[in-house]
C-alpha cells in the first residue's frame, strides 16, 4: 500500500495529474509526443520536397521575384477558401484560458500556407506553424482522452515541446521553451515540465527514427574556448544589452510594418508581401529564407566580411517583418538567432579580448529572449543546436535581455499567471488552492 500511495503522490507532484485519471494523462502525453514526432517528420519531408522546386537558389532573382508574387497570390486564395489559421498567439491564449485549441479546422490552411511561404524563401521559419500544429494536436489528444482543462493544457504544452524539439534537435531546450513562451517573466506552468520533457524525448526519438538523421547538432560551430574569463562574462552581459536593443528594434519594425499593411484588403497583403520580398533579394542576397542554412554556412567560413554580416541582418529584419505583415505563416525564432549570430560575429573584431564564438552565441540568445521571453529555453536550444556548452555566457545574456525588455512586448497574449483570474484551479490532495 505504501508503494502504491507513494507512486500516486509522485505522479500528482511531477505530472500534475488529477485523482481518478492519472494513467490517462500519462498515456495522452506519450501519444502526443509520438504524434508530434510523426507530424514533424512529415512536415519537414514536405518542406524539403517543395524547397527543391521553389527555393531561391534555383532561380534567377528576376524569375524568383515573379515566383514570390505568384506564391503570394496562391496564399491569398488558400486563406480565402480554407480560412485564416490564426497564429501561435491564438494558441497561447487558448492554452491560458481553456487548456488548448478548441478545433482542428485552422490547420487546413496553416499547413499548406506555411509550407509554400517557407519553401519559396519567405523571411520566417517553420517553428511557429509546426508547434501550432503539434500543440493543437496535443489539445485534440487530451480531449479524446477525456481529460480536464488543466490536463489538456499539459497535453497542449507537450505537443508544442515536441514540435520545437523536432526543429531544434534539443529535447530539454524544446520542453523548457514551450513552457516559457506562454509567459513574459519565465516558466510558470511548472507542473507541465516533466510531461513536456517526456513528449520532447518521445517526439525526438520518433522523428530521428523516421528520418534517419541521427542525434546530431543542427549547426557545427568551431570549438569553444577551453576556459572562460571574467572578460567573457562581461562581454556576455553587454550582449544582453545589445540583444535587448535588437529586440526592441525588431518589435517596433514589426508593428510599423503591420500598420503599413493594414489599409490593404486582406486578399492583397500576401501578394504585396511577395513583391516586397523579391525587392529585398536585390538589397541583400542573404535577405530571403529563414536563415537556418545560411547560419550554418557562415559558421563554416573562417572569415566573413563585416559588411556582408550587417547586410544579412538588415535583409532578414526586413524580410521577416514583411512576411509576417503579409499574412504568410511562419516563425521568427531562427531569423532572430541568425541576426544575433551575425551581429556578434561582426562585433568580435572590434572588441578587445572578446572571443568570436562567445559573442555570437550570446547575441543569438539575447536577441531571441528579448522578443520571446524564454531565457532558459533559448539558452538550452542554442547550446543544443550548436553542440556546445557555453551555458554561462548565454544564460547571462538571456537574463539581462529579459530584464531590459520587460516593457517591450510583441506577443500580446503573454501574461502573468498570477493575474489570470479566468484560469481554472487544481483540486485534489495537496493541491487545494494551487493555481492551474
Amino acid at each position: 500500500m505504501f508503494c502504491v500511495e507513494r507512486t500516486r503522490r509522485i505522479r500528482r507532484t511531477f505530472l500534475g495529474a488529477l485523482p481518478g485519471a492519472p494513467d490517462r494523462l500519462i498515456v495522452a502525453v506519450g501519444v502526443t509526443g509520438v504524434l508530434g514526432g510523426l507530424i514533424g517528420a512529415a512536415y519537414v519531408a514536405a518542406l524539403t520536397q517543395l524547397r527543391r522546386v521553389l527555393w531561391p537558389t534555383h532561380w534567377s532573382r528576376g524569375a524568383h521575384w515573379l515566383l514570390l508574387i505568384g506564391v503570394g497570390a496562391v496564399i491569398a486564395v488558400l486563406l480565402r477558401v480554407l480560412g485564416d489559421a490564426g497564429d501561435t498567439e491564438l494558441l497561447v491564449d487558448n492554452i491560458h484560458v481553456s487548456g488548448g485549441a478548441d478545433r482542428l479546422g485552422p490547420l487546413r490552411s496553416l499547413v499548406p500556407v506555411s509550407l509554400l511561404g517557407i519553401a519559396v524563401g519567405g523571411g520566417i521559419g517553420p517553428e511557429a506553424p509546426l508547434t501550432q500544429t503539434t500543440g493543437t494536436i496535443g489539445s485534440f489528444t487530451g480531449t479524446r482522452f477525456g481529460l480536464t482543462a488543466e490536463q489538456r493544457r499539459i497535453c497542449s504544452i507537450t505537443g508544442m515541446a515536441a514540435g520545437f524539439t523536432v526543429l531544434f534537435a534539443a529535447p530539454l531546450g524544446g520542453a523548457v521553451f514551450a513552457l516559457e513562451i506562454l509567459h513574459r517573466k519565465g516558466l510558470e506552468y511548472y507542473e507541465a515540465l516533466v510531461p513536456a520533457a517526456i513528449g520532447s524525448v518521445a517526439g525526438y526519438g520518433v522523428y530521428t527514427a523516421a528520418t534517419g538523421w541521427g542525434l546530431q547538432p543542427i549547426w557545427r560551430f568551431p570549438a569553444p574556448p577551453l576556459h572562460l574569463t571574467m572578460a567573457d562574462l562581461g562581454w556576455a552581459a553587454m550582449c544582453g544589452v545589445a540583444g535587448a536593443l535588437v529586440a526592441a528594434i525588431f518589435t517596433g519594425t514589426t508593428l510599423l510594418t503591420r500598420a503599413a499593411f493594414r489599409p490593404l484588403p486582406p486578399w492583397a497583403r500576401p501578394v504585396v508581401a511577395g513583391g516586397l520580398l523579391g525587392a529585398v533579394a536585390f538589397i541583400s542576397p542573404f535577405g530571403l529564407t529563414f536563415a537556418e542554412f545560411q547560419l550554418g554556412g557562415f559558421a563554416r567560413l573562417p572569415h566573413v566580411a563585416v559588411a556582408t554580416l550587417l547586410l544579412a541582418v538588415l535583409g532578414h529584419l526586413l524580410s521577416a517583418t514583411i512576411t509576417m505583415a503579409g499574412r504568410w505563416k511562419g516563425g521568427f525564432i531562427i531569423p532572430l538567432f541568425f541576426m544575433g549570430y551575425c551581429l556578434g560575429r561582426a562585433a568580435s573584431g572590434w572588441l578587445p579580448g572578446a572571443d568570436e564564438l562567445v559573442l555570437a552565441t550570446a547575441m543569438m540568445v539575447a536577441c531571441n529572449v528579448g522578443v520571446t521571453k524564454t531565457p532558459l529555453g533559448s539558452t538550452l536550444v542554442v547550446a543544443g543546436m550548436a553542440g556546445m556548452r557555453l551555458l554561462p555566457t548565454m544564460l547571462i545574456a538571456a537574463l539581462v535581455s529579459l530584464l531590459l525588455t520587460s516593457g517591450v512586448g510583441l506577443l500580446e497574449s503573454q501574461r502573468s499567471r498570477g493575474r489570470d483570474a479566468t484560469a481554472p484551479r487544481l483540486t485534489g490532495p495537496g493541491l487545494e488552492g494551487a493555481p492551474a
